[in-house]
Order: C-alpha cells, then sequence, then structure tokens
C-alpha cells in the first residue's frame, strides 16, 4: 500500500535542465538545500502573503519573486529560503497542495537560489507553462488572460 500513495513531502522527480554541474551535482545540492520553489501562484499574490503562510514552518531567510523577464511584474512563482533543512521538509509536508490566494500552491525542494532564476524562461518572459496552457485561468495577470483570449494590447 505504500508505494500507491506518494509520501507527503517527498520532492518531484523533476530535475532542472539548466543546472549547472551535473546530475551528481544537483542530487548533492538537493540533499542539504534549505530552498523551495513554489509554483502556481496567482500572478496578484504578494509577498507578505507568502511570508505569513511559509513561516509557520519556520524562520524565513528571504522569499524571492518570480518576475516576467522583459516587465518585471509577478509571473506565478517564487522561491522561500529558510535557516534550516527540516523546515523547508516541513513545509513540503504541510502547505504543499494548499490554497494560496485561491490557488493550489505545489512545492518542491530546489537546490538553491542563484540570482537570474527569479525570470521566468518563456519566449514571452514569463513562464513556459503559461505559454502552454489551453484552459482560462483567472489567477493570470490581464496580459496573459488577453492574450489566452486572443486579445491584444493597445
Amino acid at each position: 500500500m505504500a508505494g500507491i500513495v506518494p509520501t507527503l513531502g517527498a520532492p518531484s522527480s523533476y530535475r532542472d535542465r539548466r543546472y549547472e554541474g551535473g546530475l551528481e551535482k544537483l542530487e548533492r545540492d538537493l540533499g542539504v538545500s534549505t530552498t523551495l520553489y513554489v509554483g502556481n501562484l496567482s500572478f496578484f499574490t504578494t509577498e507578505e502573503q507568502l511570508h505569513e503562510v511559509f513561516s509557520k514552518c519556520g524562520e524565513i531567510k528571504r522569499i524571492i519573486m518570480g518576475l516576467d523577464r522583459l516587465k518585471k511584474t509577478p509571473c506565478g512563482f517564487c522561491f522561500v529560503e529558510y535557516y534550516h533543512r527540516d523546515d523547508a521538509l516541513d513545509c513540503m509536508k504541510y502547505i504543499n497542495g494548499t490554497k494560496v490566494d485561491e490557488r493550489i500552491i505545489r512545492t518542491d525542494i530546489d537546490p538553491g537560489f542563484i540570482s537570474g532564476r527569479q525570470y521566468g524562461r518563456g519566449k514571452s518572459g514569463g513562464q513556459v507553462r503559461d505559454e502552454w496552457r489551453e484552459d482560462y485561468d483567472e489567477g493570470l495577470s490581464f496580459d496573459q488572460r488577453s492574450r489566452w483570449m486572443g486579445c491584444t494590447s493597445a
């Protein structure tokens, strides 16, 4: 029965293909990291809201908001860095899959924040996954909703 349901707080099998240092270094860094990647945030979620939620699992060192590479506006993800690894792991157990700003968020252990990773990697400057989205998403920014609906901005 244990193999049917994934363990709470278990890191996903996702690996950043752009990670420098190879798979072995990535696995080592993931094993000691105190940083979480948080995805599926509303474009309107603030750093203050995130601090209130994530501080319930431990003392936060810093929160880095994900930004559209071109517009420098929030684009639906962030990094939360804790002082202690156990706090990050607790966060994955207790906060992953909960609602923040009316959206179910995803958390995953991250090898550690490096400057430049706060920017979206999509062609439009935002997240790649939003460019593949086929459904209407109320939490997207006005520009993203307009693009989805086939509108153009003036």
